[in-house]
């Protein structure tokens, strides 16, 4: 089984792309991508954030004044947390923040995001939205010509492409990505999605049972 995805191209009468039913027709299944994104986020955290204690910030081993007869506060070290340059009450430590996610919920929430943006009209396929220079103003001739400026833009690309790339560079909102590491925060992000047809086969080859028996 297959669906059709419409194709920015400039001929107007291109027949749509033809990808498989599976990976685009997926049902939407709004908790499971919402795991999904937060699981990737949540597994960016570098955890590193470190401070001291008490007990960990150096000096403060003497009392600074008599129990009694000075009239002030009694203080036992000047390392207390009520003290200016004193350690933390509960001091934060370098923690690990990385969640498991099963490979074929993965592989389902992945599914899910793509069909949904097909259903809404946000994913695309193309065929010559290279333009013929690594020029800025080339390529956004072409997002122009196409309807696709002024968006967030996801370009997917079968392998990595400098030249598309280093046109795309200084136009804000636009992204490339390579089809095997793309990312489901991208993809919820984006409000068009743009793939070349070698990038759809490796996202079927990714995500539908070839993939699995990787």
């Amino acid at each position: 089984m297959s669906v059709e995805i419409p194709v920015v191209h400039q001929n107007d009468s291109a027949k749509p792309y033809r990808a498989s039913s599976e990976i685009f027709d997926y049902p939407y299944k709004e908790p499971l991508i919402h795991q999904l994104v937060t699981t990737y986020l949540t597994n960016g955290r570098a955890g590193t954030k470190a401070q001291k204690s008490r007990g960990e910030v150096r000096g403060g081993g003497r009392k600074p004044w008599p129990q009694k007869g000075t009239g002030r506060a009694r203080a036992g070290s000047i390392r207390s947390p009520l003290w200016r340059g004193g350690g933390k009450v509960f001091a934060a430590k370098p923690r690990d923040f990385t969640q498991k996610l099963n490979k074929k919920m993965y592989r389902a929430g992945m599914r899910s995001i793509l069909s949904e943006l097909r259903r809404q009209n946000r994913f695309f396929v193309t065929a010559d939205l290279r333009p013929e220079r690594p020029k800025t103003k080339l390529l956004r001739e072409k997002l122009r010509e196409y309807g696709l400026d002024g968006t967030k833009l996801l370009i997917l690309v079968e392998r990595r492409d400098d030249a598309l790339e280093r046109a795309a560079r200084n136009l804000p909102g636009v992204q490339v990505s390579e089809a095997k590491w793309v990312d489901p925060v991208s993809l919820v992000g984006a409000d068009r999605v743009v793939a070349f047809a070698e990038a759809i086969s490796v996202l079927e080859a990714r995500l539908t049972e070839q993939g699995r028996r990787r």
